[in-house]
């Protein structure tokens, strides 16, 4: 076996098309669209290149056919916030075979020591937590979610194998769209809608600026509050994001929370695009393009995949949580536009987020990730 590095047009080719191999006969798995994964490795449009660095590997076998790949990177930012330094690993595939992972696990171990690192986590993105994030380990029965992993069972094993341990889980819960709310997230809701210093309004792209400086006051103050290795979002940063997704974006699904003028909550949801992309296959180029706006307008998408939810700090566990997903089920339930709420990206660590959506609206877990970490 022999490892290249992932710089000329066969590498990226070979590097692109080894999923189809390794998933051909899973009914389950949609493939990443190819222009969203070349973009993390884009110096040139991927804002993480600015604090950082990024290297890939295609692994060859003998008969010089790829049968693995990986990259590894370092977020500067967030490499220095753990107990030890600590960088990541991502967009591993390879076939089942235990020297094969170890060769593409150590290149990234060898070049991550090389730059003072200490650890990896992996399979990480170089890039936002709610794309290519996790190595799934139950759901697999069911459809891969967009920009989120789908992995065969045998990965597990290769990981923990490895010395790979388990740092945190993410979780996607489901719920149905028409079940009835619990009684007790309506009281909640009416609750603090008696107080007429809250109010709660949906997104509109035509403010898409507003709302993006909005999102970002609200993130930075909620994320912060969670996580260790929290990046704090910039405005550029977060507008461009919400330019990202306007093209996709249901303004009746993202919600807002203010009290007074402050943003203090926030729930943004998209549709699921992966049951338009199953038929694109994995390319948006213009056939793929076309396919994605006949799909899109004939078919649509069932299911609603919340991507953010969050409330800062001081008006949390007063039930600005129970009045958005409130008055959310109050606008889309009678328009019956959707039949199920995926939730995703809840972090095991999120144990308040875990009880209340659990307790007040009654969802079930759907997909777990595991995001692992090898200390060297």
């Amino acid at each position: 076996m022999k490892l290249i590095e992932v710089k000329d047009s066969r590498t990226v080719k070979d590097f692109t098309q080894l999923p189809f191999s390794i998933y051909k006969n899973d009914p389950n798995w949609i493939p990443h669209i190819t222009q969203e994964v070349q973009e993390v490795f884009n110096r040139n449009k991927n804002p993480y290149f600015k604090h950082g660095d990024c290297v890939r590997w295609v692994l060859y076998n003998d008969a010089n056919k790829p049968v693995g790949r990986v990259a590894a990177f370092i977020n500067e930012r967030v490499a220095h916030t753990f107990e030890q330094p600590t960088g990541g690993m991502g967009f591993f595939e390879c076939i089942d075979d235990k020297k094969a992972a170890t060769l593409l696990f150590d290149t990234c171990k060898d070049w991550l020591v090389s730059r003072g690192m200490k650890a990896m986590d992996g399979p990480i993105n170089f890039g936002e937590k709610d794309k290519f994030w996790g190595l799934l380990s139950d759901g697999r029965d069911k459809p891969a979610i967009y920009t989120m992993n789908h992995h065969p069972d045998y990965y597990k094993n290769l990981f923990e194998s490895y010395g790979f341990t388990n740092y945190y889980e993410q979780i996607v819960y489901h719920r149905k769209m028409q079940d009835p709310p619990h009684p007790r997230l309506v009281g909640l809701a009416d609750r603090v809608m008696r107080d007429k210093n809250y109010r709660f309004e949906t997104l509109k792209k035509n403010q898409g600026e507003k709302y993006a400086d909005d999102f970002r006051e609200i993130y930075n103050k909620a994320w912060k509050a969670e996580r260790t290795d929290f990046e704090e979002l910039s405005q550029e940063r977060a507008r461009e994001i919400m330019r990202k997704l306007k093209p996709v974006l249901d303004e009746d699904i993202c919600w807002f929370a203010y009290h007074g003028d402050v943003p203090i909550g926030v729930f943004i949801a998209i549709p699921e695009l992966n049951e338009i992309f199953h038929h694109v296959k994995g390319n948006m180029n213009l056939i793929g393009k076309l396919k994605f706006l006949w799909y899109q307008k004939t078919k649509g998408c069932r299911t609603m995949m919340g991507i953010v939810f969050g409330i800062i700090p001081e008006f949390q566990g007063k039930g600005i949580e129970a009045a958005i997903f409130n008055e959310l089920g109050k606008v889309m339930q009678p328009k019956d536009r959707y039949d199920n709420i995926l939730i995703n990206w809840i972090g095991s660590f999120n144990e308040k987020m875990i009880h209340l959506l659990v307790a007040l609206l009654g969802v079930t877990p759907y997909k777990t990730y595991i995001t692992y970490r090898k200390v060297f």
